[in-house]
């Protein structure tokens, strides 16, 4: 009874502690989207070129994931973590410099070399920021898998996952009170920088990576784990089985694109859209993050019904899910006078909602067919391939914004979220090939 007290206990401080932990990276991550529009009145950057910096970051950031994915099976969660947020914390106070880098390296403060300069530093360092990024979700994954027994994955997951939301909304309120108060972009990486680094100390404390760490006994190993053993070869190809050679896996990630089209839309330009409509940069910030808030409630209701009414068959919220994406993405097409934001305000917040079920839940599936010996390198795939939509949402949307404007764009992401549907829907009926032996 003791033991079961506190396996308990440190189950939900391993999930506190990783929310929290995880939320801390999108503090030097999403800051860059609220700069992006100070950085365009100020020195005259064009959309097309942000885009291809968010597109050049998020190529980066999809192998960082994969990458992270697969020495999370092998690493220490906790200073994995830890590491990599230190890492993004130092770079997030070197891109407030970038102004004085460029001027440096150019000889000139303003005009076009100036300007194509800074832009070329930014990337870099937004580049080498998005390396250590993947260093958030994959040890994040890697734990839930050993601290939570599967009847309960969905629903603790989902939770975990609000990390997402947390870190994201709080930092676009943050930063659009920034841009409102000040003016100032270099602030915009200096202060979310400063909070982070609280988030390095958090994770040592509070993170540890398995239950044997503090002395408790491991979750049943699933029939599948039974079956292989602990050696090299026999891992790498228990994980070439389970993973790559796994047809659902693929399934599964090509879906999570179509998530992240949709969601990379709305954070990467939201604050750029809606103030181009016309709305206050603090406004557009509070959209923005209540976007996120909703996208919370979104994950722990859609992970909270998946295990109570759905027997734990994930996929099957998710096809609920981005159908009803689609639908609100429709809806944005017409509502976009803003003279009253309202309507926009509550599609928008509606899509945050459902959006943010599919991209918990997808990995949730993912951990029942690849096992713990390889749910991380398998959601570090999906990871990937889902980030492949920064080639979409980064430069695609920069330069169709430049082109054509933004009246067309909801019904793109309508159509992103509808193939999302196709895909996750064949799945209805999968069975989880590796059960755990729980009692």
């Amino acid at each position: 009874m003791k033991t079961g007290k506190n396996f308990n206990r440190w189950q939900w401080r391993i999930i506190i502690g990783a929310m929290l932990g995880y939320s801390f990276f999108y503090f030097v991550r999403k800051n860059f989207s609220f700069a992006m529009p100070v950085l365009k009145e100020q020195y005259g950057i064009t959309n097309e070129s942000f885009g291809i910096v968010l597109t050049l970051v998020g190529l980066i950031y999809a192998v960082s994931k994969f990458v992270n994915g697969v020495i999370a099976d092998r690493a220490d969660a906790r200073w994995h973590l830890s590491l990599g947020l230190a890492v993004c914390v130092a770079i997030n106070f070197v891109l407030g410099w970038s102004d004085r880098l460029s001027v440096m390296i150019s000889g000139q403060t303003e005009g076009p070399d100036f300007v194509g300069t800074m832009v070329a530093v930014m990337a870099v360092l937004m580049i080498v920021n998005n390396i250590f990024q993947g260093c958030g979700a994959a040890p994040c994954n890697k734990m839930l898998q050993y601290w939570v027994p599967q009847k309960e994955l969905a629903t603790k997951t989902s939770i975990w996952n609000t990390a997402h939301s947390i870190g994201a909304g709080i930092a676009s309120v943050m930063c659009g009170v920034i841009v409102a108060k000040t003016g100032d972009w270099r602030l915009c990486f200096w202060i979310p920088a400063a909070v982070a680094a609280f988030g390095v100390v958090w994770s040592i404390i509070m993170i540890r990576d398995t239950p044997s760490k503090v002395g408790l006994p491991e979750l049943p190993k699933t029939k599948a784990e039974k079956e292989v053993g602990e050696g090299g070869r026999a891992h790498r190809e228990f994980v070439m089985k389970m993973v790559f050679r796994n047809p659902v896996i693929w399934i599964l990630a090509l879906t999570d694109l179509f998530v992240y089209i949709v969601r990379f839309a709305v954070l990467d330009w939201g604050p750029t859209f809606l103030k181009d409509k016309g709305l206050d940069p603090l406004l557009a910030g509070w959209i923005v993050a209540i976007f996120e808030v909703a996208g919370c409630a979104g994950m722990v209701c859609s992970g909270w019904l998946t295990d109570k009414l759905l027997s734990g068959k994930s996929q099957r919220m998710c096809a609920i899910e981005m159908a009803l994406v689609a639908i609100c993405m429709v809806g944005t097409f017409f509502v976009q006078d803003l003279s009253s934001p309202i309507p926009m305000f509550v599609l928008l917040v509606l899509t945050g909602f459902f959006i943010y079920g599919p991209q918990t839940l997808l990995g949730v599936v993912a951990f029942k067919q690849a096992t713990r010996k390889a749910g991380a390198t398998a959601v570090g795939f999906i990871g990937f391939v889902s980030y492949l939509s920064t080639i979409i949402t980064g430069w695609g949307l920069g330069r169709f914004s430049d082109k054509f404007g933004w009246d067309r764009l909801f019904i793109l992401m309508a159509g992103a979220a509808a193939v999302g549907f196709l895909l996750v829907v064949t799945l209805w009926n999968i069975k989880d090939k590796t059960l755990i032996e729980e009692d």
